[in-house]
């Protein structure tokens, strides 16, 4: 496979290198214990368990949305505490296809780390394919990791207010349409979307099997979703910043590389009741 996924088989016969760091990032945004929970259960062995609350989110900003983007130096202590070493290759794997894990994946890849991949079909393909379980918790000593944030890997609000109607962009909504078109709206106070955006619901980057789509059909896919407009002006956002990863996962894995990520998303957005806001079809 590429450089971003990593299957069932290559995890088993990799399991135990010594440079493999595998990171447990299931979540319940209805239970958000329920993701630590299921690791405590079983998980795959050598495994750490990274909490999109605790651990990938700094719920302290306010007006960055329901998941603000830590800063990077906070993420760094993180990553310190589960023994983060350069030279690593991160595997990382949810419950979820990849919704979440792909959050870790992104965080990652926008501190400069490019041995990092999502396992294609997550928990559900490794417990499929007998993969071994456990409940142990291997231990990890601590290191000293500095960290920044890549500028190009993400745009903040006044970058969306400019581009939203430039057509040589493209903000892509990656929720499902019905909360795009603000039809409904479980989790914000407001339904819609971002002026301007268009949408390409994550789960479309799927096929049956809860796998990606093969690079060939994903980028026959995002081709026709983004049209003329080059990939390193591409703006990714969804409701909080997490699925909205997928939706990038998913163009690198096309060989679409060089899109960015909006960390507030939508509920960031309408954190300022000013900001317009979109309803029904682009």
């Amino acid at each position: 496979m590429n450089d971003v996924l990593m299957s069932v088989e290559e995890l088993r016969a990799r399991l135990h290198d010594s440079l493999l760091r595998v990171a447990d990032a299931r979540f319940d945004l209805a239970d958000p214990d329920a993701g630590a929970a299921a690791y405590a259960s079983a998980h795959v062995p050598g495994a750490i368990y990274a909490h999109l609350d605790r651990d990938l989110s700094n719920h302290a900003q306010i007006g960055r949305g329901r998941h603000p983007l830590p800063e990077a130096n906070t993420f760094a202590r993180w990553l310190a505490t589960v023994g983060y070493a350069p030279e690593q290759c991160w595997v990382v794997y949810d419950a979820d296809s990849g919704a979440f894990a792909a959050r870790l994946w992104w965080m990652l890849r926008a501190i400069g780390h490019r041995e990092v991949r999502v396992l294609d079909g997550g928990f559900a393909a490794w417990r499929a394919a007998g993969g071994p379980l456990t409940t142990e918790t291997a231990p990890r000593s601590a290191t000293s990791v500095d960290a920044t944030f890549i500028g190009s890997a993400l745009v903040d609000f006044a970058a969306v207010e400019s581009l939203r109607g430039d057509a040589a962009w493209r903000l892509v909504d990656a929720r499902a349409m019905p909360r795009f078109r603000g039809e409904v709206e479980p989790l914000d106070p407001v339904a819609g979307h971002v002026p301007g955006a268009i949408n390409r619901p994550f789960a479309d980057n799927l096929g049956a099997d809860g796998r990606f789509k093969s690079a060939a059909a994903l980028r026959a896919e995002w081709q026709r979703v983004l049209g003329p407009v080059d990939p390193d002006r591409v703006v990714h956002m969804c409701g909080s910043g997490v699925t909205a990863c997928h939706n990038l996962l998913a163009m690198e894995h096309a060989g679409l590389s060089g899109s960015r990520l909006f960390p507030p998303s939508w509920s960031g957005w309408v954190s300022d009741r000013s900001r317009a806001v979109a309803a029904g079809d682009v």
